[in-house]
């Protein structure tokens, strides 16, 4: 029996062969609002006869229907394909288109123009080898084209063509070229772009995009399309440290053990070491398996399977390098980070990064400075808002490791998410680690916390009150303190009103500082029971989001939230230090429940209805708790 072969033989094997041997460029276009990228893109791709007939004919009908050129083919619907954007006329999300000439293959993302959609050009830029910038010749350049443009400087894209379009409709004039030209070199000299081309072009009538245009016989360059053959990727290079981050592990019998991902750069071959960050451990690759047999090497831009000769602990996230070019590990560093989401950042909130395939909380300081795309000063600022761009400092809760950006975009790049909404809020791209972060550790001590409960013979938690002001939180932990000390059992409380007076003094009441307040306060509290104390902590705490980075700090299993309730209005009937009087007259501003938030709890350990339950039911309820828990002898 004569068994049939699965791979192709003549034309189609040589065509095939010719594919998988030409260049591979990743490009973006960006530029301000109707400059004509969704236009550029679709005349790349009419031009390379990368339409089909049906496509065809489906766009020239669109183009009668929703189309803004008369009747004529309308290119950028070939990219705009959301009903929003055919319907406003212009981008809003990323498109990702395919093409291919006799000499390369590309990967274009088509990114939005309008500032609010900033977030997703970064998105398109992040994994480009060159950007092409569009300048409609008729502004100019605008505070958008210099956005975009320092932002392909920061995700380190060195390869950008400047497309000055429209050129039609300035009667093809040198001068215009010419003087877009000098603005642009002016504005961008110090970014260090290696490749920077500038070309006339009409996209809507083809002139420069894959031919020479007779109309500017001034212009003696190359056309747009040549200059995209020609330009090098340099996105996964081999030559590079190795780098992957794990995605998974497989695991489908006790015999076998895999580590799944995708090799971001440099290469990995059998017997080759192998180092885990950010534990350190080392030991050797023993097999590459595939879905084509075993490999003995891999390289960057494969996703593989990585076998090692030693069982140790590696997990999601750990990432995988050789041990003579390991990167950087440690819990701070600085970088630039551009704001996403129309909600500001707070400095000292939790938020979550994510760095390759890891996820870890942190804490974004106050920005270092602001960066104004116009004329790239520095300038200060307490907060980011959508679209800024700043140098700021991140502190994570967990080591992480990673590459400088310039040095690896990778491994070097993340995104911030809100921990709230799920949101990606925020990217950044690391400039490097804090010197004070490689120079400090951990100073170990011999009597640990679990002696020091011991020797009080009790357990240790923290109680958090979380309430209105005038819910009774103060008044329901003091009597529970009072009842806990006729019990023998060592305790403090830690009130929000006392904290003011000394550690806290210097922080006033705008959300910034209320994070920041219960930042400190959550530290003091762990403090105290890495000492062997039960904490009683009251605080309004308005916030879900910083009760969670509470939690995080004193630890998941010391955290009980008390949610002491009570209507707003039964509240400020109370008003036991007159705040709701002065908040109502406008001298107290920002306060809880009047003109800020409170963010009722989700899951309280404890919920206490003090407009229904008395002050001693209220304690016994918590101490029947605490007993359930085995926190009390």
């Amino acid at each position: 029996m004569k068994v049939r072969s699965s791979q192709p033989t003549g034309p189609v094997a040589d065509f095939l062969a010719a594919q998988e041997s030409k260049g591979l460029l990743r490009f973006i276009t960006c530029g301000s609002v109707d400059d004509g990228k969704s236009t550029l893109i679709g005349r790349l791709l009419y031009e390379s006869k990368q339409i089909f007939d049906d496509q065809l004919a489906a766009l020239s009908q669109d183009s009668e229907r929703v189309g803004t050129q008369g009747g004529n083919l309308d290119f950028a619907l070939l990219t705009d394909g959301l009903q929003a954007e055919r319907e406003q006329g212009i981008t809003i999300d990323v498109a990702y288109r395919f093409f291919s000439t006799d000499r390369r293959t590309f990967i274009v993302a088509d990114t939005p123009g309008h500032e609010q959609y900033t977030r997703n050009m970064v998105t398109g830029a992040s994994t480009a080898d060159l950007a092409i910038v569009l300048i409609d010749a008729r502004k100019g350049v605008l505070t958008q084209t210099r956005r975009h443009t320092f932002l392909v400087h920061l995700l380190g894209i060195t390869n950008v063509i400047v497309a000055i379009n429209k050129i039609d409709l300035v009667d093809y004039d040198a001068s215009v070229f010419e003087s877009i030209e000098k603005e642009y070199r002016e504005f961008s000299r110090d970014f260090g772009f290696t490749n920077l081309s500038f070309v006339p072009v009409s996209a809507l009538n083809g002139d420069n995009i894959t031919t020479r245009s007779v109309a500017m016989p001034w212009y003696t360059g190359e056309t747009l399309l040549t200059i995209l053959e020609e330009t090098e990727g340099h996105i996964l290079t081999h030559d590079k440290p190795f780098r992957m981050y794990v995605q998974s592990v497989s695991r489908p019998n006790q015999d076998f053990r895999g580590y799944l991902g995708f090799v971001a750069s440099g290469s990995l071959a059998v017997g080759d070491n192998i180092q885990v960050q950010p534990s350190g451990r080392i030991s050797r690759v023993a097999s590459l398996p595939g879905f084509d047999g075993e490999r003995q090497q891999v390289v960057a831009g494969e996703s593989i399977q990585i076998v090692l000769t030693d069982e140790i602990d590696i997990s999601r996230g750990d990432l995988l390098c050789t041990p003579e070019s390991a990167p950087e590990v440690g819990t701070q560093f600085e970088a630039f980070v551009v704001w996403t989401d129309e909600t500001e950042m707070m400095p000292h909130r939790s938020y979550l990064l994510k760095i390759g395939t890891k996820t870890v909380g942190v804490m974004i300081d106050k920005p270092k400075y602001k960066i104004n795309v116009n004329t790239l000063e520095h300038l200060a600022a307490s907060t980011l808002e959508l679209n800024d761009i700043a140098v700021c400092i991140l502190a994570t809760d967990r080591p992480v490791a990673f590459d400088q950006y310039v040095e690896n975009r990778y491994s070097g790049a993340f995104v911030i998410i809100d921990r709230m909404t799920s949101k990606t809020v925020g990217a950044g791209m690391i400039r490097h680690s804090l010197r004070r972060d490689l120079n400090i550790s951990w100073q170990q001590t011999s009597i640990e916390r679990h002696h020091r409960e011991e020797l009080n013979r009790q357990r240790s938690a923290t109680i958090w009150f979380t309430g209105l002001s005038g819910s009774g939180k103060s008044t329901l932990a003091n009597a529970l303190e009072i009842r806990l000390h006729a019990m023998g059992l060592r305790t403090y409380l830690l009130d929000g009103d006392n904290l003011r007076h000394g550690l806290t003094r210097d922080l006033g009441f705008t959300t910034a500082d209320r994070i920041e307040n219960l930042r400190r306060a959550s530290h003091v509290a762990q403090i105290l029971n890495n000492a062997g104390v039960l904490v009683l902590a009251c605080f309004i705490s308005p916030f879900e989001s910083e009760r969670t980075s509470a939690k995080e700090v004193i630890g998941q299993d010391s955290f009980i939230e008390v949610f002491v309730d009570a209507p707003l209005a039964v509240t400020e009937k109370r008003d036991p230090k007159g705040l709701y009087k002065k908040a109502r007259a406008g001298d107290l501003p920002n306060f809880t429940g009047i003109d800020s938030e409170y963010e009722r709890p989700i899951s309280p350990a404890i919920h206490i209805h003090t407009d229904e339950l008395g002050v001693e039911a209220g304690v016994d309820a918590i101490l029947q708790y605490l007993r359930d828990q085995k926190l009390l002898p």
